[in-house]
């Protein structure tokens, strides 16, 4: 059966009748099951989130360890059934499309509220190695299945957690690539390693935090914990780079699963350390070592799975010369923590975004325009040189162009040709899709947001475009750092220049 917060207790003992001692023991309010009147009534309408609270236990804490319990018997039950002669369903003869059937099932079973060392026992008889290519795979069966990518986001850390032994296994079993220095995933993975540091400090600094007294120590501990959290916030950056460069050609080889649950655990993250980064500037030490433990975790289980699964995979996927187009790629958007790799002449092949010097044949003849007419090497110098981000996607939402002017948010030449809907976080895909929606169905032509970010004034505008048949040819996106202008007051005329 499913346990969940809405199974009530008697639902829990009619299925595994062991689980009446254990109630028994939990807590001294569920003595009283022992009475087969209370358990016939009381209990029958007692679903476990009410439980939860006679236990004087948070809910999701108590719903974990009745489903732990059940696991652990279950798992006693598998083994003595096998040393009696039973047999699992080994990997031998087990098709590369039932073997992946059978890893959905497994992850299904966690979706549906089973524990991780229940469906461990399932997997372990399933096969005794599985790689990375064959987790992504997975992840990406289950979204185009209709999981949604949150779920399977919040599933991530306990299937990983299932199949890690195997994971270690493939890894240590795989030849590990000799790479040049300038390589991306050299970069990723230096970062991480310099990551491994900034992780402790900010532990050790937590730590101090919380042991010390109120006052001047603990004064001083608040401010080199604020200190370690400015430095883990570059963290942002590693992200980006992962987002705009390395995902975009994954999902050109058809990897898309794994870059759509990552994405969203990023943003998870960063969520995470803008409140810890507020409430440390509160002094709340309290929620901080209640709240912070858990963001720091999750980062470095966010290097795990890079390295035992995204690394693997986009090694195993990506080209060469595509390596070497995201190399550049990266330089644009930046690093966190380590100097930028020395670029070697002729490794880092020329893209749509690095020219030679000088302009490009044909750009002196003029583009005759509704209103006036330009050179391409004029065009090329406006949008770069515009006080606004301007993106345009075309009428099948594929991003063709965007600006090289004030930019808000980064971007790279790796998002030319992607869809628009995987340039977005996953919370807010659906926005999107209704925005384009409303858009070629006619029934909207412009779309507006501003919002706080970095401390700046972000002003967001859509625009459909449409010919003078009215067909809608595209969307404009225009992003505008508006801050400054947002401060203005009274008037200040050109002759007061």
């Amino acid at each position: 059966m499913q346990v969940t917060k809405d199974a009530t207790i008697l639902d829990i003992i009619k299925a595994y009748p062991y689980m009446l001692d254990w109630f028994a023991h939990y807590a001294p309010e569920f003595e009283k099951l022992r009475n087969p009147v209370l358990r016939n009534t009381v209990a029958r309408a007692a679903t476990l989130e009410a439980a939860a609270v006679l236990a004087d236990k948070p809910a999701d804490k108590f719903l974990d360890d009745v489903r732990t319990e059940i696991a652990k018997q279950e798992i006693v039950a598998e083994e003595t059934a096998a040393a009696d002669g039973g047999s699992g369903a080994g990997s031998s003869g087990t098709s590369d499309v039932e073997r992946q059937e059978a890893l959905k099932a497994i992850i299904r079973k966690l979706h549906d509220g089973a524990a991780p060392e229940e469906v461990k026992v399932e997997f372990d008889a399933l096969t005794q190695q599985v790689d990375s290519a064959e987790i992504a795979r997975m992840e990406q069966a289950l979204i185009a299945e209709g999981m949604p990518v949150e779920e399977v986001q919040r599933l991530c850390d306990v299937h990983v957690t299932v199949f890690k032994d195997s994971l270690e296994k493939s890894a240590a079993e795989a030849d590990v690539p000799d790479l040049p220095d300038w390589h991306p995933v050299v970069a990723y993975l230096n970062e991480n390693r310099e990551l491994d540091s900034v992780l402790a400090s900010a532990t050790k600094a937590l730590d101090t935090a919380t042991s010390a007294d109120e006052g001047a120590s603990r004064d001083a501990a608040l401010t080199d914990l604020a200190a370690a959290l400015d430095d883990l916030s570059h963290i942002d950056i590693h992200y980006l780079r992962a987002e705009n460069q390395l995902f975009p050609v994954l999902e050109t080889h058809g990897v898309e699963g794994p870059t759509k649950v990552m994405w969203g655990l990023h943003d998870d993250i960063r969520a995470q350390l803008k409140e810890a980064t507020a409430l440390a500037s509160a002094g709340d030490v309290g929620v901080l070592a209640e709240k912070l433990p858990e963001t720091l975790r999750m980062i470095e289980d966010m290097v795990y799975k890079e390295e035992k699964i995204l690394f693997p995979t986009a090694l195993d996927v990506i080209l060469a010369d595509e390596w070497e187009q995201i190399a550049h790629g990266d330089a644009e958007i930046g690093y966190a923590w380590i100097e930028p790799p020395e670029r070697v002449e002729g490794e880092i092949v020329q893209t749509a975004s690095t020219p030679a010097s000088g302009p490009a044949e044909g750009l002196s003849s003029l583009l005759q325009l509704t209103t006036g007419a330009l050179s391409l090497e004029q065009m090329d110098l406006l949008f770069r040189s515009i006080p606004f981000d301007i993106t345009y996607v075309d009428e099948e939402d594929r991003v063709r162009f965007y600006s090289e002017g004030e930019r808000v948010f980064p971007r790279s030449s790796a998002v030319i040709g992607r869809e628009v809907r995987n340039c977005h976080p996953p919370a807010s895909v659906d926005k999107v899709e209704q925005i384009l929606s409303e858009f070629k169905a006619g029934s909207k032509s412009t779309a507006e947001f501003w919002i706080e970010f970095q401390d700046r004034f972000i002003h967001i505008r859509y625009f459909a475009l449409r010919d003078a048949e009215e067909k809608y040819c595209g969307c404009l996106e225009v992003v505008q750092d508006a801050t400054h202008v947002r401060s203005l007051e009274g008037q200040r005329r050109i002759t007061d220049w």
